[in-house]
Order: C-alpha cells, then sequence, then structure tokens
C-alpha cells in the first residue's frame, strides 16, 4: 500500500521547524512520502515576519517524494486548521500521518506508522496511532507497542473510516457527561487529568483546542489507540515560545532507536499501560494516585482475569 500523506501544520517557528524537517528527512521513507504543509497566516503584524520566514522555509525544503505547501490567506487557529487539513487529506487518501512544527522524529518514525497504519487498517476499534509515548517509570510494563483508550496529538496517524467519527460539536457530550457521573468518571480517568473541564471550556467557548474533541470523539466510540513503548517523537516546543503550552520539561523522552515493531495481535487495552499512564498524568499535577485511580485499575483486572478464565475453560 501506498505511504500515507503527511500533513505538517506551521505556524511561526522557524528554528523549531528546520529541526523538525531535518528529523522527518532522515527518515528512510521521507523520499517517498508526499509532505503537505499548511501554514496558517499571522494573527497580527507581530507574527508576519516569522511567518514569512517559515514560508520561505517549506517552499524550499526538499527530500520528499512532493511537497504540497497550502497558505492560509487570514488565520484559521490551530484548531480549525488541523480539523480541516485532516478532514480534506483523510478523505482524500484513506489515512493520513499527523505533524505540528515542533517536534522531532525519531529515524523509525514513518516506517512505524505506516506500518501500523497497515496493519490496523480494517480494524475499527482503532482509531489512531500514536508516535509519541508519554516518560513513564518502569517502561517494561508496557511492552513493545499497546492499545490505549487515550489518544495523543505529537505525531500521530489515522484513518478516514475513524476521523469521520469525529465531532467537533461538543456540547452533546458535555451534557451526556453531565448527565452521567460514571461516564464523566471514567472520562477523565478517575481522576487521573481534567479532560472534561477541558471539554466544558471548549464547548463554552473558552478554549480553542482540537483535541480534547478527538478524545471525546474516540471515548463514545470505545476507540483504541496504538503506542510504541518507547517514544518516536520528542515535543521541542515546550519552551515558552508555544500558542498553546508554556515550558515545561515533564514530557520529554529519549527517543527510541527500533526500525522493526512488534504489534499486538488482539485489539485490547493493556491495563498495565493504562495503569502506568495515569500514574504520569496524576505526578504531573503533584498528586499521588487515588483511591479511585486504584480501584478502577483493580476492576479493569478482575475483568481481564475473568474473561481469560473463561476463555480458557471455553477452549
Amino acid at each position: 500500500m501506498a505511504h500515507a500523506p503527511i500533513a505538517l501544520f506551521v505556524y511561526n517557528r522557524p528554528e523549531h521547524l528546520l529541526r523538525t524537517l531535518s528529523s522527518l528527512r532522515a527518515n528512510a521513507l521521507a523520499r517517498d512520502s508526499t509532505l503537505y504543509v499548511f501554514s496558517d497566516a499571522a494573527v497580527g503584524p507581530q507574527d508576519s515576519e516569522a511567518v514569512e520566514t517559515v514560508r520561505r522555509i517549506v517552499n524550499t525544503t526538499d527530500g520528499f517524494n512532493e511537497i504540497c505547501v497550502r497558505e492560509q490567506p487570514k488565520n484559521l487557529g490551530l484548531a480549525k486548521s488541523i480539523i480541516t487539513g485532516v478532514t480534506e487529506l483523510a478523505a482524500a487518501y484513506g489515512r493520513v500521518i499527523v505533524l505540528e512544527d515542533d517536534l522531532v522524529m525519531a529515524p523509525g518514525f514513518l516506517t512505524y506508522m505506516n506500518e501500523a497504519l497497515d496493519r490496523y487498517d480494517k480494524d475499527q476499534q482503532v482509531m489512531q496511532v500514536s508516535g509519541y509515548m508519554f516518560p513513564i517509570e518502569r517502561p517494561k510494563r508496557v511492552g513493545q507497542s499497546f492499545f490505549c483508550r487515550i489518544p495523543t496529538s505529537w505525531g500521530w496517524g489515522t484513518w478516514a473510516r475513524a476521523w469521520e467519527r469525529f465531532n467537533s460539536d461538543s456540547t452533546q457530550m458535555v451534557d451526556f457527561l453531565r448527565s452521567h457521573p460514571d461516564r464523566r468518571e471514567a472520562f477523565n480517568l478517575n481522576g487521573a487529568y481534567p479532560y472534561f473541564e477541558h471539554l466544558t471550556q471548549q464547548a463554552e467557548g473558552k478554549l480553542d483546542v482540537w483535541g480534547v474533541r478527538w478524545y471525546a470523539s474516540m471515548f463514545s466510540a470505545s476507540g483504541l489507540c496504538l503506542y510504541p513503548g518507547q517514544s518516536l517523537v520528542q515535543n521541542i516546543g515546550m519552551d515558552g515560545t508555544g500558542m498553546h503550552c508554556g515550558r515545561s520539561s515533564h514530557f520529554e523522552v529519549d527517543l527510541s532507536d527500533l526500525q522493526t515493531w512488534k504489534f499486538p495481535d488482539r485489539i485490547e487495552e493493556s491495563l498495565q499501560a493504562f495503569e502506568a499512564i495515569c500514574e504520569f498524568l496524576v505526578g504531573l499535577r503533584g498528586q499521588k494516585p487515588t483511591g479511585a485511580i486504584v480501584d478502577l485499575v483493580s476492576r479493569l483486572r478482575h475483568v481481564a482475569g475473568t474473561m481469560k478464565r473463561a476463555i480458557t475453560a471455553a477452549g
């Protein structure tokens, strides 16, 4: 199958962009891939020079099979830019790899993404492939690759069949979660992260983001995201220069040097990985794992054990 197109969303950080492009070109599949660059227009005069510098860079770059640059005449903002670009390419190609201009990729990133997109093309429950993996403690707990319900937005891919389920209007989901406290608690990973609060702020127009809407869409469809056990993406933009994030080193990772991967045969969430990611997210907020998280993991393990015993007995 042909390699998935790469959608790269850029704005006003030329130095970050140069590192992004350099790391992407170092991937073996880069020269066989089509790169679509979506360049948003400046919000105001203060960003105009940097935006023009970014556009000069992308219009003179090389190292790919084809490069298509889309320059917006008016500012859309990151959320609308990504939703529009992903919708276009997913419809045209059936799949898409999505990047932003502050990411550095490992040399095996494109190979991993394309192999995973091929492998799970027909599996409806698998809705995303993530290139980023959180810097969890005891990484051996998660294996070489695994499934988890939580998507990420730093170097990812999806299919048209999954993206068709994306609901940009979060109002209905907010109303549903408000009226179903148990589902709201599950949406928040039982207290590990305030996803519902972010979704509510987005629905009220106080937060212009797309990622929590994509998570809500996956959550309502019981979708899963494939992760690598060790990250293939590093976010270099958390240095205070970004539009949506401040300065932080909490998400820094050591990039994987793997070139081949073993993917899960069974489409099911890894309970060990879910627990490890929850612990990491709780740690970000300066908390200890809550009893709710411990109880949730315990219940999930009990259910998984019961199912395994039932399958063994039936066999």
